[in-house]
């Protein structure tokens, strides 16, 4: 395994900006996942990493070894298209072992990769057929299959679950994150799909216009987002936001509008609060309590989400959305209390939009 230092990172594509002095540390054997809306860098990321794509300036490390201008096969990658990229004429076998017979691996070797591999996959009754005669997920794994088989020290993936459906996401998910264990390999993932990433990452950077708002893990991520951007971004629904104040009063630390007030006494303050100070203050969906509390708000739709839904209530021209998970009788266009749990909120500057 192999750790993956970038230093100031910067690519231009037609002469546009996409990554400009990106830096990121991936420790080796780490499970690292770039999460993001389209055409926020982080596939242009990979396959920078992946020497598919020339940087325009910084510096990237593989294993301590400077590879910014190193040939893709001299890196020491494998890399997972979304596409999975399998040649139709050949069979499972053939596939996975293709790029071993051409770099000149002897038989015996091949061979030994080939059905550890396919072990791991669940591929051995497969290894004769041609990807025509697979399914979605069959095809995806012999793709991943063809990149254990390099028994690279760097595994580089590319939404390779885009294409499959619920269920088969849900199944190769799982798989991948089994396989981490089972290879200790360092492997960078590519998804826009915050699930997978809040399941498979030990870290998650999440990134924006090329830029990395926030690396650090998902748990840390999803409960102290660093910025407005990623509190809104991450969860579905987003965190609910609410303009206003916060400032020193009565004893304790009070956000307040016009129509909501919250003691904020116990929150962590990055610097010391001075004054009275315009604030965002976010609130996950699972963290607003229905019925009960002094601020009124009218339901304007209910989904039904199985073991839970999600109640969306019209608060002063503001939608705030809130997780119940009880099956109480809740009905639209009806008026009820919520509270804020404070333990659980984030506060945000209103000028930089960052963590307070």
């Amino acid at each position: 395994m192999s750790n993956v230092a970038i230093r100031d990172l910067q690519i231009q594509l037609g002469g546009n900006k996409v990554i400009e002095s990106l830096s990121l540390d991936v420790k080796a054997g780490e499970f690292v996942v770039l999460l993001g809306p389209s055409g926020c860098g982080k596939s242009t990321l990979l396959h920078s990493i992946a020497g598919l794509i020339d940087s325009a300036g910084g510096q990237i490390e593989i294993g301590g070894k400077d590879m910014t201008w190193a040939d893709p096969k001299d890196r020491g990658i494998a890399l997972v298209f979304q596409s999975y990229a399998l040649y139709p004429t050949m069979n499972v076998e053939a596939n996975m072992s293709f790029g071993l017979r051409i770099s000149g691996t002897p038989k015996a070797e091949i061979a030994r990769r080939v059905s550890r591999a396919s072990e791991m996959l669940q591929l051995g009754p497969l290894l004769k057929r041609k990807p025509a005669n697979l399914s979605g997920g069959q095809r995806q794994r012999v793709a991943i299959g063809r990149a254990i088989v390099r028994e690279a020290q760097v595994m580089l993936f590319d939404e390779p679950l885009s294409n499959l459906d619920a269920k088969l996401r849900t199944e190769l998910r799982r798989e991948l994150k089994q396989l981490h264990k089972q290879l200790g390999a360092t492997m960078i993932y590519v998804t826009h799909d915050q699930v997978e990433a809040m399941t498979l990452a030990q870290r998650m950077a999440v990134m924006k216009g090329g830029v990395v708002q926030q690396f650090d893990t998902p748990d840390i991520v999803y409960n102290e987002p660093a910025n407005l951007f990623v509190a809104g971004f991450l969860g579905s629904p987003g965190m609910n936001l609410f303009n206003g104040t916060v400032e020193r009063r009565d004893g304790g630390v009070i956000f307040s509008n016009q129509h909501l007030s919250v003691d904020v006494s116990g929150y962590a303050f990055k610097h010391a609060l001075t004054g009275r100070q315009a604030c965002v203050l976010g609130v996950r969906p699972e963290d607003i309590d229905i019925g009960a509390g002094l601020a009124c708000a009218s339901v304007s739709l209910i989904e039904a989400m199985g073991a839970q839904r999600v109640v969306w209530l019209d608060f002063h021209g503001t939608q705030v959305a809130a997780l119940v998970q009880d099956q109480s009788r809740i009905e639209t266009e009806s008026v009820i209390g919520f509270s804020v749990r404070p333990q659980r909120v984030s506060l945000f500057d209103s000028v930089s939009e960052l963590r307070m």
